[in-house]
């Protein structure tokens, strides 16, 4: 077994999570690094804490999200990047995001309750949709009749958002902060207008 000196060792580290299409954990790198290389879990958190500050003042830093450590670029230069691309990212329909929303915020959930809050029926394709992105899962069945499933976000929902955990979302708006009846009496007044 290697013993590498500290330097060559971050060196090491900041290649691999440079080149891994999906984040590495401190337990996964300890675990690959220890078969070839003399390291302890304490000198993997200790170099990844250095590399967190060594790109601090840089366009792309080291995060932390829930299935372990990556580069990506800061949300700051992302209007930028997105010139890089061709495609454009892909757009969702509002009823996709407002059922992501309320799985990710009322978790574990059903379909029939998301139906209930939103009014209206959950599209099958909407499911289906953030099932293959693999965003939401089914982790259990509630014990009613019919016994429906139970949907709840996935880690790699939390890896896409950007997320370490659920307690990183943000706070739900208060409907006061809407000022729905503000947006109401405009849709009115405009509705009005259009008759006369």
């Amino acid at each position: 077994m290697k013993k590498l000196p500290e330097n060559e060792l971050q060196n090491l580290i900041e290649a691999m999570l440079l080149v891994s299409v999906t984040p590495l954990s401190v337990k996964y790198l300890h675990q690959t690094l220890s078969e070839e290389v003399k390291i302890s879990k304490k000198a993997v958190i200790n170099i990844l804490q250095q590399l967190k500050n060594d790109y601090d003042q840089r366009g792309i830093e080291l995060v932390e999200v829930a299935t372990g450590y990556r580069f990506q670029a800061r949300d700051q230069y992302s209007d930028y990047i997105a010139l890089l691309f061709k495609e454009k990212a892909p757009r969702y329909s509002r009823a996709l995001l407002e059922t992501l929303s309320l799985i990710a915020y009322r978790q574990p959930i059903t379909r029939g309750e998301i139906e209930d809050i939103r009014g209206v029926a959950v599209s099958s394709y909407i499911i289906k949709t953030l099932q293959e992105r693999d965003w939401i899962c089914v982790v259990g069945h509630k014990e009613v009749p019919g016994k429906p499933a139970l949907f709840a976000t996935t880690k790699a929902f939390l890896d896409y958002f950007s997320l370490k955990s659920l307690a990183q979302l943000p706070e739900l708006m208060s409907v006061n902060e809407l000022d729905i009846d503000n947006d109401v009496e405009q849709a009115s007044l405009a509705e009005k207008a259009t008759q006369n």
